[in-house]
């Protein structure tokens, strides 16, 4: 069973974007995940297919009808779809690469993509949805964040990266960063690669490697390391 990503949104035409490309463009071709861009207009009643309407108590922008939305969703993900909902919101629990990891061992995700002011909430508790962000930032809508989490879960997919130990490696799989790479040419401008790392001795090798995503991790996010300490007790 592949997985199958249903995407809600007023642009379908940003998808597949950059996921049809490389590692993720060749993943979809092949089937091993399937993408499903909808287009939240076609649910709206009215002959200007209105998606949106002011804000209840006032205040500045549009805001999401729930009624649309509700039919879009509903159209999308019917009743025993095990598929989780997600809304890409800056106000959403941070995305982690552990959430990313249990996504991609799932059947799949409905991504709702908001924007304007935000979606009404009676909608977020009705369909249950999955607030998720990206980042402590805010975008002019949900779609490149989508785009993200979707290029995040793809590539962990049976068979899309060549090297299963690349995915098992990288930044946040073992709580810190990833320690720094090297390859050909030995010297570029009068900087060497580390003898250890040319030194054959693969324990040194992995210590080294060790010692430096500890460091990093230091200096650019103590926050993981102090995760990491929480988490052990």
């Amino acid at each position: 069973m592949s997985f199958a990503a249903s995407v809600l949104t007023l642009y379908p035409e940003m998808f597949p974007g950059a996921l049809g490309l490389s590692l993720a463009g060749r993943a979809l071709e092949a089937g091993t995940w399937s993408l499903e861009a909808i287009q939240i207009r076609d649910f709206a009643t009215d002959r200007h297919r209105t998606v949106d309407d002011t804000p209840a108590g006032g205040g500045a922008g549009m805001v999401m009808r729930a009624d649309v939305l509700a039919k879009a969703i509903d159209h999308a993900s019917p009743a025993g779809d095990p598929r989780p909902r997600l809304l890409m919101s800056p106000r959403g629990k941070p995305l982690t690469q552990a959430r990313v990891r249990e996504l991609a061992a799932g059947p799949g995700a409905v991504i709702l993509c908001g924007r304007f002011e935000g979606v009404d909430q009676r909608l977020i508790e009705a369909r249950e949805l999955e607030e998720v962000s990206i980042g402590d930032f805010i975008l002019s809508g949900g779609e490149p964040a989508a785009l993200v989490l979707l290029d995040a879960v793809v590539r962990l997919l049976p068979d899309v990266m060549g090297n299963v130990v690349s995915g098992e490696e990288e930044s946040f799989e073992n709580g810190l960063l990833e320690h720094p790479h090297y390859t050909r040419p030995q010297e570029f401008e009068g900087r060497s690669i580390p003898e250890v790392l040319i030194s054959g001795n693969h324990k040194k090798i992995a210590e080294w490697r060790r010692a430096e995503a500890q460091k990093l991790t230091r200096e650019r996010r103590p926050d993981l390391l102090q995760d990491a300490k929480i988490r052990q007790g």
